[in-house]
């Protein structure tokens, strides 16, 4: 997919992130936007994985452990056809499979998660299992900046650095923004390029927002042999909708009608 494309389908899905969660009066708006760029290169110009395929052992993986920015995924994913979109008009209603965080019930998801610190550990085993099994597949997971205070992170980065998984590439969303305040203010992470470095991972840092500098980055992988790859995805909280940028209160906030008729006008401007 060309960039103008991928810039396009960006857009589409910003919108559609909106109208859903404005629909749902539920939803983790924020960290949806920041990451969607991220969702949106790995699904149409990165992974090898279709609806049709997605029983194949040799598809590529995705796991979302920043579950709570499901909304991100369910779009992309009826976008690619693994579920029809209209499906998206029960987000968060009784009975509906599509809830707050990734579940198996819906199709194109590979894992349940939503508990901060599981994803990467369970990519790790995906992971380890392709290079047993002789299989070319790669694994895909996406962190979010304030779970990277959960230990079994660092237990993990310390298994995949250990069984030279290069077939492994862990995404970090970091809008630097948490629920309750910034990421720096609450545990301070940094450097994380250093401490990663540390563990055994090749580390490079992106704009997570520009859709060709992730592509190229992705489309590099391996960024060494025998090492897991990190990639530092420097977002912005609430992308794309002024008054949602860089704000807190975004993590999980619902617009007003007022303020889903302005968000979609300034989406459909740019």
């Amino acid at each position: 997919m060309s960039e103008k494309e991928l810039i396009e389908k960006s857009r589409l899905y910003r919108r559609k992130i909106i109208q859903y969660i404005y629909m749902a009066k539920a939803g983790h708006t924020g960290g949806s936007l920041s990451c969607i760029d991220i969702l949106n290169v790995l699904y149409n110009d990165i992974m090898n994985v279709s609806p049709e395929h997605f029983n194949s052992p040799d598809r590529d993986r995705y796991i979302q452990s920043k579950g709570h920015s499901v909304e991100a995924l369910y779009v992309v994913l009826a976008d690619k056809g693994f579920f029809p979109e209209k499906d998206l008009e029960t987000l968060c209603k009784y009975q509906s499979h599509y809830i707050g965080h990734p579940t198996k019930k819906v199709h194109g998801i590979e894992q349940n998660t939503g508990a901060l610190g599981h994803g990467l550990p369970l990519s790790v085993g995906i992971a380890l299992a392709g290079k047993m099994d002789n299989k070319n597949y790669r694994v895909y997971t996406l962190l979010g900046d304030g779970e990277l205070a959960e230990g079994s992170n660092w237990e993990a980065f310390l298994t995949a650095s250990h069984h030279n998984l290069d077939n492994l590439c862990a995404i970090l969303d970091y809008n630097k923004l948490q629920i309750t305040s910034t990421v720096a203010q609450v545990y301070h992470p940094e450097p994380i390029p250093d401490k990663l470095k540390s563990f055994g991972w090749a580390v490079r840092e992106v704009n997570g927002n520009d859709v060709e500098e992730l592509s190229k980055t992705l489309k590099a992988l391996p960024f060494e042999k025998d090492k897991p790859s990190f990639i530092i995805a420097h977002t912005t909280k609430g992308k794309g909708i002024s008054y949602m940028e860089n704000e807190i209160k975004w993590h999980h906030g619902v617009p007003s009608e007022t303020q889903f008729k302005l968000a979609i006008e300034e989406l459909n401007s740019i």
